[in-house]
């Protein structure tokens, strides 16, 4: 129930070559969206490494939820609640920020708006279901391409018209939230109830095995798309007024707003998606979908304050994440296929074999895998302006304005 972002398209990583950015931005916030991709990146990681790792696979979602009635059980809890939906919901804000980075280059230019970007949004479905199918069952970028849809309209609207969809998409998410809270306690989902086709595929099946299921699944597996569409769409156009609001500039203002988002988030909503974590399964819609967009915008504001106080620092560490955050697809591709090499049955079968090793063991291939693509990001972009699938994404936006053009 994690995603991945729209690190394919020109909206969610803006560069000097693929999209401009408003009025007064600079290459300097642009090396901060890409560091900040690349934190989110890996954090994403942070919350599928617990599903890759458990012998029943990603389907452990359904079945029973970590507790803290144990030192492992309380040690995984808290290990999962340091990125379990913060990431997500800050991939979410950032492709708000690369939606408004495109709407801005499409008025400087003089185009029409929303025009090629329809396209993109055709691809992002396309390449979510082709990641769905073959890689991964809780893959996000279908809802975001829907998302995307329905922001794409209003992020040139007026101030007022944005701030009535921000209110209204708000609320219904709130429902959302109470609705499927109700459900989750009233069902026990979460407390050993749950029952998702063979739950011995993941640890004997093989791979074709694994992608009937999936398709066989695919509503179960994909309705998070929908339930999360409303919180999207708040989160894309509050990202796209926050990169108008200069959030991302290393200048007084953009401090102070830097300082208000790390007050809500992490001072407020932080520390009660920690109480929300240990109170059990009943809380686990909110603690994945209503507290972590609070935290996501405090990530947001400190992560880009650190990255301006350490202006002409590139450390290895630091150009590996804004490596990442440049390849952001790839990457986020990669992990997820390292993942279940190293764990399913097809691959190396570690998920049953170091089932004992929990919650230890995750942790160690966590960062084993996100190691990995730090220093093949790294040395990949020595060579190419772009990941392998950055390029291969390009080429397809690239192909029917090139046919057009000759036309």
């Amino acid at each position: 129930m994690t995603t991945k972002s729209d690190t394919g398209a020109a909206a969610v990583h803006p560069s000097k070559k693929t999209g401009s950015a408003p009025s007064g931005t600079t290459s300097r916030r642009i090396e901060v969206l890409d560091i900040l991709r690349g934190v989110a990146i890996i954090g994403t990681l942070g919350t599928n490494i617990w599903l890759f790792t458990h012998p029943l696979g990603p389907p452990s979602l359904f079945f029973r939820m970590p507790e803290p009635d144990s030192l492992s059980g309380a040690v995984e809890v808290a290990l999962r609640s340091l990125s379990n939906g913060k990431f997500l919901a800050l991939l979410t804000i950032l492709f708000g920020v690369g939606l408004e980075i495109q709407y801005q280059s499409a008025r400087r230019r003089g185009r029409s708006w929303p025009g090629w970007y329809l396209w993109r949004a055709a691809l992002l479905f396309v390449e979510g279901a082709l990641h769905f199918v073959l890689v991964f069952e809780y893959d996000a970028l279908i809802g975001y391409a829907f998302t995307s849809l329905i922001v794409v309209y209003l992020v040139g609207r007026s101030e007022r018209c944005v701030r009535a969809w921000i209110i209204a998409m708000g609320s219904l998410h709130l429902l959302l939230v109470a609705a499927l809270s109700y459900a989750v306690v009233a069902t026990g989902t979460g407390s050993g109830s749950g029952r998702l086709g063979r739950a011995d595929v993941y640890a004997v099946g093989s791979y074709a095995d694994q992608i009937a299921l999936r398709l066989n699944r695919f509503i179960v597996y994909r309705i998070e798309s929908l339930f999360v569409i409303p919180m999207g769409v708040v989160l894309f156009l509050l990202g796209s007024r926050l990169l108008r609001a200069g959030v991302f500039e290393n200048s007084a203002r953009g401090a102070r707003l830097r300082r208000r988002l790390m007050a809500v988030g992490l001072g407020v909503g932080a520390p009660l998606n920690v109480l929300t974590a240990f109170g059990g399964p009943g809380w686990f819609v909110v603690d994945r979908y209503l507290l972590p967009p609070l935290v996501a915008f405090g990530l947001l504001g400190l992560v880009t304050t650190l990255a301006h106080r350490m202006t002409g620092e590139h450390g290895v560490l630091r150009r590996g994440v804004t490596a990442v955050g440049r390849s952001a697809l790839s990457c986020y591709v990669f992990q997820n296929l390292a993942a279940a090499t190293l764990c399913y049955g097809w691959g190396l079968g570690l998920a049953t074999e170091l089932g004992w090793a929990r919650p230890w063991w995750p942790v160690l291939a966590w960062a084993g895998i996100v190691a990995s693509f730090l220093v093949l990001s790294s040395l990949w972009l020595r060579r190419f302006s772009r990941g392998p699938l950055e390029l291969v994404w390009n080429w397809a936006y690239r192909a029917p304005q090139r046919l057009g053009g000759r036309a």
